[in-house]
């Protein structure tokens, strides 16, 4: 919690003043059973009308003000701790956007929006309801406590022996049930777990008919979740009772002891009253004080899963930091050094996932050049995402060297590197928004003649005009488009950037043979005009037959690298998939 509290500082006038107005009321609130007191012993005992009415008006006038300042505490509380959570929101998804993907796969995307969402909620609350309780809870304790013993010495010995039996009942309570608190905020994670790749998933499980099996699953999970919430419930729900109980027999006890004393002439009936008033405000704020601690536990739990988040990945960030001013500059020019060496080259290059002992790709050797074509087939599971992720900087190389520009890539910033990358992923993902703004993303400065010339190299000009232009609506994940509309549109995002490289994940997987053959015609002068590099991975031959350099992949291997005429007499693998029919698939 205290690597949270940074985002506070901003915001240190709410932090004080908050409680500083609940220290307000609680004083307002310490003097209502004196005044009670004064209208008994000198209002009704007098039959002082007056005296009564203006002793009504001064507790009028306490609560007006009380509600007054009950309110002002609560707009800072409630300011400070929305404010905190907004900052740290921001820090956190700022974070995660910049880890790399080996630190995201640590936690997995389900993880990050539950800490992002539900633990930053806890924490937030926490925030609030201290402010708000942290002062005027123990405040009210150890003031009714000395008005006490200000109005009767023996009386307030009752409270003296009261105090610390309550206080350890309610803190025996704690003691048992914030262990068990944490369990179940992990079978929420469970269950919530469960229920976003039900979500993710719908379709899927529908057409594998598993709805009465995944709802049996999350029944179970769910039954797990209530049968811990009622256990702990149970046991939180003795705390009540328990101090009721006691407070009950205590006021017994008091009634009693105050009667005697007003027998003899030791007390009033006014003080009586105020006496009970007393306990009965050490009762709720000790209750209120219980909650506040299970909610200050929770939220330390949640900070800690917080606060993960923000360690791991943070090697990557400071590497990325400290290399981005150099590396961006430099990547930006395009020196005479460069343009003479290869802009990919992989020399022995193998790589193992983390936790994994085999290697995902091994000994790759590859070399092209500024201009050239470079396609990458091989069958599903055959390491061409997993190579491509090492060229965008995902990842690092395990052994060997991986050379993009004449540098090693674990040298490059990774915001550095992809502004030089036009990447077309296997997914076509679009955002929510309009054409127009997706395509933007490829160059924020782009014009609309530069967009339109992107949408007709990609194929996408003409379904697009019969829209509403570049100003076409785009739904979430875009889904009022087909697959091969998403795949045109994205790879029109890409070349609206003039990159240096373009990394095309199999980008022609939901296109006609037509429409890619015209596509693949388009994109090759584009790519020539420009001088770039063009990598294009696929499971068809069709697609990368015409590239200055192939390089097979089989099982993470690299089984064949040359043109198409030259696997064709040297690579069995190649031909096999020429012979099934040039899909690797």
């Amino acid at each position: 919690m205290r690597f949270l509290l940074k985002y506070l500082r901003p915001y240190i006038k709410e932090c004080v003043l908050a409680p500083l107005f609940k220290l307000l009321e609680a004083t307002l609130d310490l003097f209502v059973p004196l005044v009670m007191t004064w209208i008994i012993d000198e209002g009704i005992a007098k039959e002082d009308t007056s005296f009564i009415l203006l002793m009504g008006g001064l507790l009028l006038g306490f609560a007006i003000v009380g509600a007054v300042i009950a309110i002002t505490a609560q707009y800072f509380a409630a300011k400070a701790a929305i404010y905190f959570q907004t900052d740290v929101k921001h820090a956190l998804f700022e974070h995660i956007v910049h880890m790399s993907a080996e630190s995201k796969n640590k936690l997995g995307s389900e993880t990050l929006i539950t800490r992002m969402t539900g633990d930053m909620n806890q924490v937030a609350s926490c925030v609030n309801w201290s402010l708000r309780l942290f002062l005027r809870s123990p405040l009210i304790v150890v003031g009714a406590m000395v008005m006490a013993f200000a109005i009767d010495v023996r009386c307030a010995l009752i409270f003296a022996v009261l105090i610390p039996v309550l206080s350890f009942i309610v803190f025996l309570c704690l003691r048992i049930t914030i262990p068990l608190y944490k369990n179940v905020q992990k079978r929420l994670d469970k269950v919530l777990l469960h229920t976003r790749e039900n979500l993710a998933g719908v379709r899927v499980i529908r057409a594998f008919l598993r709805q009465d099996k995944e709802k049996e699953t999350f029944g179970k999970e769910n039954s797990k979740l209530q049968k811990e919430q009622l256990h702990v419930g149970r046991i939180s729900s003795l705390m009540n009772p328990l101090t009721l109980l006691i407070v009950n027999a205590a006021m017994m006890l008091l009634i009693y002891v105050g009667g005697v004393r007003v027998d003899i002439g030791g007390l009033t009936q006014g003080q009586v009253v105020a006496l009970i008033n007393y306990m009965s405000q050490i009762l709720i704020e000790l209750i209120k004080m219980a909650d506040v601690i299970i909610l200050v536990n929770k939220s330390l739990a949640s900070a800690d899963r917080i606060k993960e988040i923000f360690e791991i990945g943070d090697e990557d960030r400071r590497k990325e930091d400290s290399c981005d001013g150099v590396f961006s500059a430099r990547a930006s020019e395009k020196t005479k050094d460069e343009s003479d060496s290869p802009v990919l080259e992989c020399k022995d290059m193998s790589f193992s996932y983390p936790g994994s002992r085999e290697s995902a790709l091994e000994d790759i050797n590859i070399s092209v050049n500024k201009g050239e074509t470079l396609g990458i087939i091989g069958g599903t599971g055959s390491g061409k995402t997993t190579l491509l992720s090492l060229l965008l900087g995902y990842y690092k190389a395990s052994r060997g060297v991986l050379d993009i520009f004449d540098r090693d890539s674990k040298d490059w910033a990774q915001d550095a590197l992809r502004k030089r990358v036009g990447y077309v992923h296997q997914r076509s993902v679009l955002f929510s928004g309009t054409i127009r703004d997706n395509l933007l993303w490829g160059d924020e400065s782009a014009t609309d003649e530069k967009m339109w010339e992107a949408l007709r190299i990609a194929q996408a000009d003409e379904f697009v005009s019969q829209k509403d232009g570049l100003d076409t609506v785009v739904e979430a994940g875009g889904k009022n488009f087909s697959g091969g509309q998403r795949q045109r549109l994205c790879i029109a995002r890409a070349l609206v950037r003039n990159a240096d490289i373009y990394v095309l994940d199999d980008a022609f997987s939901a296109l006609d043979t037509a429409t890619e053959a015209k596509l693949r015609v388009q994109l090759s002068d584009h790519v020539k005009k420009l001088k770039a590099t063009l990598v294009i991975v696929s499971q068809r031959i069709s697609s990368v037959k015409n590239a200055d350099g192939i390089l097979v992949l089989e099982d993470g291997k690299q089984v064949g690298y040359g043109t198409h005429d030259e696997l064709m007499s040297s690579c069995e693998v190649y031909r096999e998939i020429e012979r099934i029919g040039g899909d690797a698939s």
